[in-house]
């Protein structure tokens, strides 16, 4: 299974979350992929994902399956290359948007699944890896609130959520799509840019289970969860934001307790790679 994560540094502790988690409910070897890259303009900068931190998940991962491997690649050239420089000032940081690059980085594979590194795995996901993309460019889920606002179609829900997506990379760079997107996230300023780039640029996209991005509340047959940010109404509207590394408000505000064991093994792998570090200074 090929795997990709894209981000600076800080995405560090979500994707030990995320990738533990996915050893949990697969056999498969993963071939993990991380996009990063050095940047710094208008107050916006980035500091890559540490080779490091690549180094040890290696070796974490290959405990589980000799075959499985996480590769470190720097996009700084690409990204600079065509910088989103309408959308540089947005909540958004640069590094969210090297997805859109990853049709330039030939060592990727044709198929690879996109995800958030605020994803945590909780059942077999091969049945939406396995997806037949053949003529489509990538396959998601719709976007809990945006595909009710958001849609090409005034009678059909399409806007998808470009947290969690299996993408074709062949049929991207044949299509052009991802050059587009970043066009178009250089040149207009948007709300969410690359994903909503994404929605209004992708020609044929496949329309998977909520299942494989629950973006809103636990249920029994949720894969993958996304800890997006959310709307609560009472006692007063307001907005939650809980990342899975955020453990006691994933307690308190969440009332979610079964991905205890998973914090536990979290907990146990960052102290070990910090201590690592340390020690190789």
């Amino acid at each position: 299974m090929n795997l990709m994560f894209c981000g600076d540094k800080n995405i560090v502790d979500g994707v030990i979350i995320a990738l533990l988690s996915i050893m949990n409910h697969t056999e498969e070897p993963l071939s993990v992929y991380i996009l990063t890259m050095a940047f710094e303009q208008n107050g916006k900068s980035c500091e890559p994902v540490p080779e490091s931190f690549a180094e040890y998940m290696n070796k974490i991962l290959k405990e589980k399956n000799s075959e499985s491997f996480v590769r470190v690649i720097d996009a700084s050239g690409e990204f600079r290359q065509c910088i989103p420089q309408k959308n540089l000032e947005t909540r958004f940081t640069p590094g969210c948007m090297l997805r859109l690059y990853a049709d330039l980085i030939p060592e990727l594979p044709d198929k690879i699944l996109y995800l958030d590194n605020d994803i945590i795995c909780r059942r077999d996901f091969s049945g939406f890896y396995h997806t037949d993309l053949e003529g489509a460019e990538l396959a998601g889920v719709l976007d809990y609130y945006g595909s009710w606002f958001f849609r090409r179609n005034i009678l059909r829900r399409d806007y998808m959520n470009s947290g969690v997506l299996l993408l074709n990379l062949e049929e991207i760079r044949r299509t052009g799509l991802f050059e587009k997107c970043r066009e178009r996230c250089r040149d207009k300023k948007m709300f969410m840019p690359d994903q909503s780039a994404i929605n209004k640029l992708a020609k044929v996209k496949i329309k998977a289970d909520r299942c494989y991005n629950e973006q809103r509340k636990l249920k029994s047959d949720t894969v993958f969860q996304h800890f997006t940010t959310s709307f609560r109404f009472f006692p007063y509207i307001h907005t939650v934001s809980v990342k899975p590394w955020h453990i006691d408000k994933v307690h308190s505000t969440l009332k979610i307790y079964e991905y205890d064991r998973l914090f536990e093994q979290y907990e146990e792998v960052r102290t070990a790679y910090t201590r690592e570090k340390e020690i190789s200074r």
